[in-house]
């Protein structure tokens, strides 16, 4: 039974750590983005070393008190927030930020889990180096967050998500105890592995505050085309053809349906948009290539290709960094339009491959059905990842569908499972998808989950009410 945050608890705990390691809770610890939870008032506490959090940890263990554990607030599913139960503590690590070491020779950077996602690319980029997780958020997402959720982005398809980035972790366990894995090792097979435990667990089974990242060499060419295709299905015939052509110098195969460019152009009209008439369907496609090969040449001939096997109606290849930067931005403004729009129900679904353009189809079917809606479905179509987001048809409001929102989700995810796909691709559980995780979830696996939840965490002060049900 967990007891609530209270004035004599945080009195106490400031007993232990010098004033300035804690403050007043404000909108931006207890907000989430998409506005659909609110935090409980109370302090902050923002602890300078691994140590500072071990003392923290302990402390509310001891006094049955809950934690949440507070990154760059970016998170899609409410994880960051509790706006129930007893009043937990908010542990901050933004002022754990620092690019601890970067080993050019061996690909490895540790950094603090409150470093910065864009400042870790930078640490990167001046070593010559690449660290290759990309999202939309980089710019106040922190690494400590972006492992806790196994974060994925747009070039998952080649270097893989987040968890498959992470050499090893510290961390601070449940009691307090610090876990201390900052492994740079690629082999080290002793026993059971808490670094793949910890990544994607939430903050459910400890706080990440450190971590040995890997870094790449960086593609001495890069390519980008923006090309118009027939259909979800032709898309997955470029993607295998590119593939073919290529091989694992496909950095990033990413869909986005007409939806997204008229979004962009009714909420954020300062997006160029590429085409004068956006396609139904186009992909994004960028590539990492060595220095002995010639970037748009190879677009032109996968394009050429394309166009002969019918899956290509239109296309363009950047001829510069700026027009290739401007083809990303329109991808990587797409979750903005679609937060100014407000969707009824948004969904992070992942199927197989070969199930993809039959999930898109049966989908909007089933969609249609129930009332007129308008979907931007779009994602990174290389690893199976969508984004299908149903939204109200123009002149109305979300509002006026609040009715039908559980019907969608339902549909969506039904059909999801049905295909042998994930309810939850790469956004994580957090407290939105508890129930979704109860309903679709193995059986057998829930009772691992909550049998190491409960030997790690016997009081549930981690993150209480994420992943699993209090």
């Amino acid at each position: 039974m967990l007891n609530s945050l209270t004035v004599e608890f945080e009195n106490a705990l400031k007993t232990l750590l010098p004033a300035n390691r804690f403050r007043t809770a404000d909108a931006s610890y207890l907000e989430e983005p998409r506005g659909q939870y609110a935090g409980q008032q109370g302090i902050v506490a923002l602890p300078r070393s691994t140590a500072e959090v071990g003392v923290l940890v302990k402390a509310c263990a001891q006094g049955h008190v809950g934690i949440v554990p507070f990154g760059g607030g970016t998170g899609l599913v409410g994880g960051q927030v509790a706006e129930s139960g007893p009043k937990p503590l908010i542990i901050s690590l933004e002022k754990m930020n620092a690019v601890r070491e970067v080993y050019a020779e061996e690909n490895v950077l540790i950094a603090d889990a409150g470093a910065i996602l864009a400042e870790v690319q930078i640490a990167a980029d001046a070593e010559n180096r690449l660290f290759p997780l990309s999202l939309a958020s980089e710019g106040s997402a922190r690494i400590g967050g972006n492992l806790a959720t196994n974060a994925g982005g747009t070039s998952v398809l080649r270097y893989g998500n987040t968890r498959d980035l992470c050499l090893g972790l510290e961390a601070v366990m449940p009691s307090g105890e610090i876990l201390n894995g900052l492994s740079r090792l690629r082999k080290n097979n002793t026993g059971y592995d808490l670094r793949h435990l910890l990544i994607g667990s939430e903050g459910t089974l400890g706080i990440i505050t450190a971590a040995a990242l890997k870094l790449s060499p960086k593609p001495a060419k890069t390519g980008t085309a923006l090309l118009a295709v027939e259909s979800p299905k032709a898309a997955l015939s470029l993607l295998s053809l590119a593939r073919d052509q290529l091989g694992e110098m496909v950095s990033a195969f990413e869909l986005i349906h007409s939806q997204s460019f008229d979004f962009l152009e009714e909420t954020m009209p300062e997006v160029r948009r590429p085409f004068d008439v956006a396609p139904e369907w186009s992909v994004l496609i960028e590539l990492g290539l060595p220095a002995a090969m010639d970037a748009e040449q190879a677009l032109e001939t996968l394009f050429e290709a394309g166009m002969e096997q019918g899956l290509v109606s239109d296309g363009l290849i950047a001829q510069s960094q700026a027009q290739a930067d401007a083809f990303w931005a329109v991808r990587e403004n797409i979750p903005e339009a679609n937060r100014r729009v407000g969707s009824v129900s948004s969904h992070d679904i992942s199927v197989p491959l070969g199930a993809l353009a039959g999930f898109i189809e049966e989908a909007n079917q089933r969609i249609e059905k129930i009332g007129d809606f308008r979907i931007n479905c779009f994602g990174h179509v290389g690893d199976g990842n969508l984004h299908y987001n149903v939204f109200a048809q123009k002149g109305r409001s979300r509002n006026d569908h609040m009715n039908e929102r559980d019907e969608i989700k339902r549909i969506v995810h039904d059909l999801t499972h049905e295909l042998g796909g994930s309810i939850s691709a790469e956004h994580g559980v957090g407290r939105m998808k508890v129930d979704d995780l109860e309903r679709y979830g193995d059986p057998t696996k829930l009772v691992a989950m909550r049998a190491i939840k409960a030997a790690l965490d016997p009081h549930g002060i981690m993150n209480p009410g994420a992943v699993l049900r209090t």
